[in-house]
């Protein structure tokens, strides 16, 4: 992400000298990607940053695949999935390629007992239900419904909710996440006619900073792989910070849709982009103004991608009988389009309510064995 951000102390030079008040140096890290030519940001740290006690334990953490190949549109009826306690179990991916994961979660508690890394992949989640707050090494994001928060692979973090009950989409990605580039100009500012801009971020702050040593649990995922690491210092003891690589959210509802005299195609709705993918917004807005406008989306075919939408509110134009976080699944090699009637009805219609959430790969999605246990079944024949 193309924005500067800093908290807490720093020197006043790169790579030099920072005394601990206590006594002895603190540690620098860069904290970057793309080896050296990426994203990056220099943290300073009480602790080396490399110590390591134990590992504790190794798991595989590959999806079940049940279906490697389909020609199938899917319905899947998201709420249907199992709450669980610990937020990483009660993490299901349904759909997946080698470039992303995606699934739903329904953690019933925080995240406290141990700490996270996924050391692979940035992550995003989308908060459908529930409030809370992203504690990370870089500061803390405070979250509400409609939020999507962005994590960047090798970010620690855990996780606090103020409820019991709370509902999340998210991605893993294997590719970097970013703001769509024909957003942002050469300097990498976000342009006037962006749909959302930099004063819309929910930037990181509250920087907790602990000096403590013991016996503390981290959770890292990596090629497939969850370890349990035992490190012998807090993983928070970061004490400053200041660069371009860090976890940030921003809003749906801060969404600023593009409309036009008639039907604007998808790309409108972008919000994200990677190399293997783009996650799309679709929010209220007005619908198309030419007098003979028909706002319901013409049929197209996926050729090149499969289109999942997850719904937030269960009000789709185009579509018949959604419900609050159902996911359809559109593969590529057939066309797709309204839902019968849909089309006709929304002549003469002025706006729309919709909220939900498009993620079109540019490889096939297969489903996990989680995903044919929440499918309908029947939804491709519901064109007849």
């Amino acid at each position: 992400m193309p924005i500067y951000h800093k908290l807490g102390k720093i020197p006043a030079k790169r790579h030099t000298v920072f005394e601990n008040p206590a006594g002895g140096l603190y540690y620098e890290q860069l904290f970057g990607t793309i080896g050296f030519d990426g994203m990056s940001s220099l943290l300073y740290q009480v602790h080396r940053p490399t110590m390591v006690k134990e590992i504790l334990s190794q798991q595989n953490a590959e999806p079940e695949i049940a279906e490697h190949r389909h020609l199938k549109a899917r319905l899947l009826k998201g709420f249907e999935i199992q709450p669980e306690q610990d937020y990483i179990k009660s993490r299901i991916p349904l759909l997946v390629n080698k470039d992303i994961h995606i699934g739903l979660a329904a953690p019933q508690g925080t995240l406290h007992q141990y700490f996270y890394k996924n050391a692979d992949a940035d992550e995003l989640l989308f908060i459908h239900e529930g409030t809370g707050t992203l504690r990370t090494q870089l500061g803390n994001i405070k979250f509400e419904p409609g939020d999507y928060l962005v994590i960047p692979r090798g970010i620690i973090y855990q996780i606090s909710f103020d409820q019991a009950a709370n509902s999340l989409l998210y991605a893993e990605s294997f590719r970097p996440i970013y703001t769509p580039k024909r957003y942002r100009n050469h300097f990498g500012q976000l342009l006037e006619q962006s749909p959302y801009c930099e004063r819309d971020y929910k930037l990181p702050e509250e920087l907790e900073t602990y000096d403590e040593k013991g016996d503390f649990v981290m959770k890292i995922k990596k090629q497939g792989v969850m370890y349990e690491v035992l490190y012998p210092t807090h993983p928070f003891d970061v004490v400053g910070w200041d660069g371009y690589n860090f976890p940030y959210g921003f809003s749906i509802h801060n969404f600023e849709p593009i409309t036009g005299r008639i039907h604007q195609p998808p790309p409108v709705h972008q919000t994200f982009e990677t190399s293997a993918f783009v996650v799309c917004s679709f929010c209220p807005r007005l619908y198309d103004y030419h007098p003979k406008s028909i706002p319901a989306p013409y049929n197209h075919s996926n050729i090149d991608s499969d289109e999942m939408i997850y719904y937030v509110d269960g009000d789709f134009m185009s579509r018949n009988n959604i419900e609050k976080g159902h996911i359809t699944l559109h593969p590529g090699g057939v066309p797709h389009g309204p839902a019968p009637g849909a089309y006709e009805r929304s002549i003469g219609q002025k706006e729309t309510h919709e909220l939900a959430v498009m993620i079109d790969t540019f490889s096939p999605l297969m489903l996990t064995t989680d995903a044919l246990k929440i499918d309908d079944g029947k939804y491709y024949k519901s064109w007849l």
